[in-house]
């Protein structure tokens, strides 16, 4: 592929003369740096801008600044380059994108790659919309702001410049020109000690010098909580500045993060794998391998233990949020010096291992396997492991993620691509009679994962012994059928994204109870059935009614009319309401009641005798569902538990296309309580059911005695969020929550999570059955 620049001399015959001499000039120029692809973008970008009448100088700026941004962060942003211009022409004038252009040499230089010059592009895009005026003083100070923030810090001085004077356009121009004292201010609080982009080659011949040997670095956006440095594709990827730490400066800190990445670059000969592996092992073990390495590196290079040593004693301010993180940091300091103590027996004899097998088992990460897991269990034998996000806030400042050390497991899709179907359709069940069970079927008993299970509807006996038979084959060895697994999204809060299909939830047939008790509920509740009876007859639906007194009704209300001629013969003035309407009334409404069947339901009610929640939370259910079954709207009793965010069960008690019958009574009457709280993904399933209802109006009613809870999360904050998250979902789609909580103290958190006036606490839980029919007609009239 060759490009001819004599194609391209037609485009500019209407641009001035000097327009060719710069063309050929900057033409040979961008050949010497670009392919014939990105050249061929080049001159293509030059083309587009000169027919989108914007004035030359902006084609001048393009074909003049353009191969130095290729030749700093590549030729694959040109198109980006030319995208961002195409955005901004509809925006702005054609000297502000002639400006933005002869800012890119300048960004790409000090960002030094790709994905920040495109951060870079983006944000010009979004101030273009946020604070237009702002743009042209600010491209032409970019110089000074680049060289002092970084990417992150150059996006927040200029938001908050774009919010703080979005209506005083005469102080924008100023703060964005640098001349007012507001934005000399935020420039300073945002300047970081150390950029990368000025220590990269210092860093380069630091490495080289150490190993003989290049490594490639590039800097990344490190403007969230939690960032850590990391490799991938062999490419050590480093934040973008660094502040000194205690007295170390950036550049030292800069240098114990590329020998530390540089030390498992050389000394790793072999992935580990992660193969059944929790996250915790793997942190565990990572902090062994850490020490394996560097003391590899220390034998090379003693001065790197001291370096590495300096920065593991740091001395840090604040608290931490588990004790076990500052154990771990001892220990950590036990691994790169022998000498050090943790102040723990089973710790230090575990540091004098590590130092006793690394002279012989060095170079074999096994090592770090084994000594990972024996440290996980001492911590596990306490039951002192707190939660990943915990143990990830261990002070070690210039350590990476460790996710070059692990291998995974990949699917090979050129193998199995076309043979793939999701777990969830493998399976085939198909439905067949006694006959065919008792000639055709290969294994009675055939497990879970068999490509084809067969379901006999009538109950399956033993037939080599038919006669004698009185105990099924269903109930020697059978379980509870389950369904297909619905795959829910769940919010992490930490990183503002939704991880997908995270919960999974199982639908499973409740167990049977006695309908009489259910019968016996209303019988021991007679003034709360009295006041059911009110209820029905305030809600039912009335069909047509008359609405009177309308100005503009389909037809004469007698009375009115005559009241109005009086008022004529009488030298008043009529009322003009002489009409009247008819107006078919219905409520139009579904509703759905979720039920929280957490182990603490089975906790005794505090101020009931003899009572557990649980049996007050079915005392509850009854009550509402006599009540909205006398009304006549539909709806659905649901309950839910959890076994982790894999095992979400969900119980239908009495759904929408069900009568609230006697095996709908006796299915309320055998609700059990157990597991805990995983409330978003039930939240999100039970809406998922009402959201096919045909009702205008929907309702989920949640009967919950606690927070959101679960065995594998010990952030008591996430499923907080991943709740509320799934509220704001549902009241999005058109599905409203409201929550009757029986924990006390919910105060601290029910707000958050389903908002103000969308709660109730129930302060004297012996009270749930008599509150709850009563909130359904306050909600619902």
């Amino acid at each position: 592929m060759t490009v001819d620049l004599e194609e391209y001399r037609a485009c500019f015959a209407k641009a001035p003369p000097e327009m060719f001499d710069t063309l050929e000039a900057t033409f040979h120029e961008a050949a010497r740096v670009m392919s014939p692809a990105g050249l061929s973008d080049y001159m293509e970008g030059a083309k587009g801008l000169c027919s989108l009448g914007r004035g030359y100088d902006l084609v001048l700026a393009w074909l003049e600044d353009i191969p130095a941004v290729a030749k700093e962060c590549g030729e694959d942003v040109i198109r980006d380059c030319l995208g961002a211009a195409m955005k901004l022409s509809s925006m702005t004038s054609g000297e502000v994108i002639a400006l933005l252009f002869s800012s890119l040499p300048t960004a790409a230089r000090r960002l030094g790659d790709p994905e920040l010059l495109r951060g870079y592009l983006q944000l010009i895009h979004q101030l273009s919309a946020k604070a237009a005026r702002g743009l042209r003083p600010m491209l032409t100070h970019i110089d000074e702001l680049l060289s002092k923030l970084t990417l992150s810090g150059l996006r927040r001085w200029a938001n908050f410049g774009a919010d703080a004077y979005r209506r005083d356009l005469q102080n924008l121009v100023k703060y964005f020109s640098l001349e007012s004292p507001d934005s000399r201010k935020m420039l300073q609080q945002e300047r970081r000690g150390t950029l990368f982009i000025d220590t990269q080659r210092k860093l380069n011949f630091y490495l080289r010098a150490l190993w003989g040997r290049d490594f490639f670095l590039r800097p990344t956006a490190a403007d969230y909580e939690g960032f850590r440095p990391y490799i991938e594709h062999y490419v050590m990827h480093l934040p973008d500045a660094v502040d000194d730490i205690a007295g170390i400066p950036g550049l030292e800190l800069y240098r114990a993060m590329t020998a530390h990445q540089a030390a498992h670059m050389q000394y790793t000969t072999a992935p580990i794998s992660a193969e059944q592996l929790s996250q915790a092992h793997m942190f565990f073990i990572g902090l062994i391998e850490d020490a394996r390495v560097e003391w590899l590196a220390a034998q090379d290079f003693p001065g790197l233990a001291k370096l590495w040593g300096r920065l593991l004693r740091l001395e840090h301010e604040g608290q931490l949020e588990h004790e076990t993180v500052e154990w771990l940091e001892k220990f950590a300091i036990l691994l790169n010096d022998p000498e050090a103590t943790t102040g723990r027996d089973d710790l230090d004899a575990l540091g004098a291992k590590f130092h006793a097998e690394i002279v012989e088992k060095a170079h074999d990460n096994m090592l770090s396997w084994h000594l990972g897991m024996e440290l996980f269990h001492v911590f596990a034998a306490t039951r002192d492991i707190p939660s990943l996000r915990v143990l990830n806030s261990i002070r070690i400042p210039y350590r990476d993620d460790n996710r070059f050390i692990w291998e995974f497991e990949e699917f090979d899709w050129d193998t199995h691509g076309a043979e793939y179907v999701p777990a969830s359709q493998r399976q085939v069940r198909k439905h067949v009679s006694v006959m065919e069970m008792a000639h055709e079927v290969d294994a009675e008993l055939a497990g879970d994962d068999a490509q084809e299970v067969w379901v006999c509807d009538d109950n399956f006996m033993p037939y080599e012994d038919a006669g004698e038979a009185t105990v099924s084959f269903n109930d020697m060895w059978g379980k509870e059928p389950i369904s297909a697994p619905f795959h829910y999204q769940e919010w992490d809060y930490q990183v503002q994204l939704f991880r997908p299909d995270w919960a999974t939830v199982y639908e499973r047939r409740p167990a049977m109870g006695d309908p009489e008790r259910v019968d016996a509920i209303l019988t021991e509740h007679k003034p709360i059935a009295h006041r059911i009876r009110q209820i029905i007859d305030m809600l039912s639906p009335v069909g047509v009614q008359r609405v009177r007194g309308m100005e503009d009704g389909d037809e004469i209300d007698l009375n009115a009319a005559i009241d109005a001629m009086v008022s004529i013969r009488m030298g008043e003035q009529p009322n003009p309401r002489i009409t009247m309407r008819n107006v078919i009334k219905t409520r139009d409404l579904a509703v759905t009641v979720l039920l929280d069947l957490s182990e603490s339901t089975n906790d005794p009610a505090p101020d009931a005798e003899d009572k557990t929640i649980l049996d007050l939370t079915k005392e509850a259910a009854t009550l509402v569902a006599t009540a909205i079954a006398g009304i006549g709207d539909p709806f659905a009793v649901h309950g839910f538990a959890s076994d982790g965010r894999h095992d979400v069960h969900y119980y239908k008690f009495k759904d929408f296309n069900q009568k609230f019958d006697e095996e709908a009574r006796a299915r309320l009457d055998g609700m059990k309580g157990g597991l805990s709280t995983r409330m978003g993904a039930a939240l999100r399933h039970a809406g998922a059911g009402l959201l096919k209802q045909p009702e205008r109006r929907k309702l989920i009613l949640l009967v919950t005695d606690g927070e959101p809870a679960d065995i594998d999360e010990r952030d008591p904050q996430h499923l907080r969020h991943d709740t509320r998250k799934a509220v704001e979902e549902l009241y999005g789609k058109g599905v409203f929550t409201y929550c009757l909580t029986l924990d006390p103290n919910a105060d601290s958190y029910v707000k958050r999570i389903f908002g103000e006036n969308n709660y109730t606490i129930v302060d004297h839980v012996n009270r749930l059955p008599e509150k709850l029919p009563t909130l359904f007609a306050s909600l619902t009239s």
